[in-house]
This record gives structure tokens, C-alpha cells and sequence, in this order.
């Protein structure tokens, strides 16, 4: 069964970087036709999905998000990776990695980050 851990800083300042990694374990990230997803979810608000990386390594990007989101991978390490620029207090979330694109089987528990001075 696979497994999704996400890993980073919990607080970030203002207009800087968001870097957030997920390790998966019990599956490779190269495995034909799986997908690699983030999602996050704000104080009272929905899941957000924000971006994912295909088996091949094509990336896809949630149209709101596309001016600051990067998504890569590290096949030695079977991690992807997440990054989000210029952020505000409106970033604050408790951040996804998941295995899926438009539905999602296996989840990482989330791991939450501040943005605050």
C-alpha cells in the first residue's frame, strides 16, 4: 500500500518561498499512468488542488495558482516537491500531497504551514 509523507518548514514569511516535499513509500513515482498530486485547504475554506506531476514527469497547474507554483521530482529519492512563491497570509493551509489528479486514493496526512512575520 502506498504511502504519502509530507515534509518542510510550518512557517514561512511573507514574499518568500514555500517549499514543502512529499515522500511516497509502497509505490514508485514512475509507475505508468499515476499521478502525483498537491491539494491544500485554507481556515474555512474547500480543498484546493494545486498542481500535480505525472509518472513522466509532465506537470499540470491549477490555472489560479500557475504564476508561482512549481512542482518537480526526485526519482533517486521517489519524492516530489512543491513550490510556492511570493506568498501571503492568504497561503495558510494545511498542505496535501496525494497520489491521484481528479480523485486521489491515497492522501499524506497534511502537514500545516503559517505564513506570518
Amino acid at each position: 500500500q502506498v504511502q504519502l509523507q509530507e515534509s518542510g518548514p510550518g512557517l514561512v514569511k511573507p514574499s518568500q518561498t514555500l517549499s514543502l516535499t512529499c515522500t511516497v513509500s509502497g509505490g514508485s513515482i514512475t509507475t505508468k499512468f499515476y499521478y502525483w498530486s498537491w491539494i491544500r485547504q485554507s481556515p474555512g475554506k474547500g480543498l484546493e488542488w494545486m498542481g500535480a506531476i505525472a509518472y513522466t514527469g509532465n506537470t499540470y497547474y491549477s490555472p489560479s495558482l500557475k504564476s508561482r507554483t512549481s512542482i518537480s521530482r526526485d526519482t533517486s529519492k521517489n519524492q516530489f516537491t512543491l513550490q510556492l512563491s511570493s506568498v501571503t497570509p492568504e497561503d495558510t493551509a494545511v498542505y496535501f500531497c496525494a497520489r491521484g489528479f481528479l480523485d486521489f486514493g491515497s492522501w499524506g496526512q497534511g502537514t500545516q504551514v503559517t505564513v506570518s512575520d
